[in-house]
């Protein structure tokens, strides 16, 4: 094979909580349950139950002015976009809908047609289609889609058409295992909260807790969060799930990974027995199929055409079969004679990706470790040392393919085998972004031979090519 291919790709407390907010609880929280209806207007609530702004944040003592229609919308401090509250637009009649058309076939109507007009997109995906006529009909549903099939519109959109603004109380929850993962979503509610009229506010780690507060206290429609920091506001009883009528559990495989599972279940039972759930996944483990059947209600399962869970062209698939005991040697071989340059190194559990990299960093190898122990702002750290070049390779667990923006990936490593084929495309998606090429590198061990021929069948062996790597004996 030739080695041009691997080319070197040219102070208070409050503080304290927020580095914590996004990891999985240790504790289970009893009764802790939020008030679940406004009471009857207090002074300081206006007689729709919204709450007056405090005398001290009036910057006049003159009559507020009205925002101009079309007027650009404020912004939360915790990232969520504040729109004003409106009355729900009429659906337009049938023979205006001109684009986009096709949407209107999986049931998009009015509002929806609109915001999804303005995103530019004029074809539903895969995952789009079979998930939003369930969802429109009031159906839980199992979605199994890797990240990038849409899956953001295929719940968003109908969990907009659920919410009704007039009421300000929370009636929608989407749970996420991660903070990038959650901006990412929250940009999708909020530019169709702006045609539905409702108030998105993000709740992730990292942030600090105050601005949460406020943002909850103004009020809003939609949580999107991750698990630990909505537990955090459950506790506080700044939060009240009693009217969360739709509730979305993305990239749920994911987060039982990292740990939350006992956050999810807290959650979700603190949401109303009768509310609509939808779960998105990648993979679909035993730990998925038990939380389906514990939380969900005679549940459609749904997922993307074969075609959008396959690798694409552009990236070369290379594996090796190598003893456990030498994997360590054939990754040093694969940097000290075929400059791999950036790369990214998987490992299937914390600990293993915390001493691989312990060894590369003793070989003078530029390495660093993400996972979902790292407290956000190491992982911020991490992430811009990777990004401008500081780093050669980041060793990471799966909470590194997906939601987070790495570009330019020139290869990626499976350390230990992927344990299913859809975390091996996951993580093989990582490279040849755009357009670009890239090459994947899968080390196989002598135990791991069940997992890799599941892989073998669903991508094709004649994807694959045989890659001779030295053993330390050779």
């Amino acid at each position: 094979m030739p080695l041009r291919l691997f080319r070197r790709t040219t102070k208070t407390d409050i503080e304290t909580e927020t580095e914590t907010s996004d990891r999985p609880s240790d504790t289970n929280t009893g009764s802790a349950t939020a008030t679940a209806e406004r009471p009857e207007a207090t002074p300081s609530e206006d007689s729709h139950g919204e709450p007056r702004p405090a005398r001290k944040r009036r910057r006049s003592r003159g009559r507020r002015r009205r925002r101009p229609e079309g007027a650009a919308q404020p912004v939360h401090e915790n990232g969520s976009r504040a729109t004003l509250e409106r009355e729900r637009s009429p659906e337009p009649d049938d023979d205006r809908l001109t684009e986009p058309a096709a949407f209107h076939a999986v049931g998009v109507r009015g509002a929806g047609l609109r915001a999804i007009g303005a995103l530019g997109f004029d074809q539903p995906t895969p995952i789009q289609e079979r998930s939003m006529p369930l969802l429109y009909e009031g159906r839980d549903v199992v979605g199994l889609a890797q990240t990038g099939t849409g899956k953001t519109l295929a719940f968003g959109e109908p969990l907009a058409c659920s919410i009704d603004p007039r009421r300000n109380e929370v009636q929608g929850l989407i749970l996420l295992p991660t903070r990038e993962l959650c901006d990412q979503v929250t940009d999708v509610m909020a530019h169709l909260g702006d045609f539905y009229g409702f108030r998105t506010i993000r709740l992730v780690g990292g942030k600090p807790i105050n601005r949460d507060l406020e943002a909850l206290e103004r009020g809003g429609h939609v949580i999107v969060g991750t698990p630990g920091r909505v537990i955090d506001h459950l506790k506080r009883r700044t939060l009240s799930l009693a009217r969360a009528r739709f509730v979305v559990l993305d990239e749920a495989d994911e987060m039982l990974d990292i740990g939350f599972a006992k956050d999810i279940d807290q959650i979700l039972r603190q949401a109303p027995l009768d509310r609509q759930t939808a779960l998105f996944s990648a993979t679909m483990p035993m730990s998925i199929s038990r939380l389906v059947w514990r939380y969900m209600r005679d549940s459609e399962r749904v997922e993307a055409s074969p075609a959008q869970l396959q690798p694409v062209d552009t990236v070369r698939q290379f594996y090796c079969e190598v003893a456990s005991r030498d994997k360590f040697h054939a990754l040093e071989h694969l940097h000290d004679s075929m400059d791999l340059g950036r790369s990214l190194i998987f490992r299937r559990t914390k600990v293993g990706v915390d001493r691989l990299t312990e060894g590369l960093r003793r070989d003078g190898i530029h390495a660093r470790a993400i996972h979902g122990d790292l407290r956000q702002s190491e992982r911020d750290r991490v992430m811009r040392d990777f990004r401008g070049g500081k780093l050669e390779w980041l060793v990471a667990t799966n909470v590194a393919a997906r939601g987070l923006d790495i570009p330019d990936i020139a290869h990626v490593v499976n350390y230990d085998v992927p344990q299913n084929a859809e975390e091996y495309i996951h993580r093989v998606g990582r490279t040849a972004r755009a357009g670009k090429e890239g090459s994947a590198i899968t080390f196989v061990g002598e135990w791991e031979m069940g997992e890799w021929e599941a892989i073998v069948d669903r991508v094709g062996d004649d994807a694959l090519e045989h890659l001779d790597i030295p053993t330390r004996f050779d």
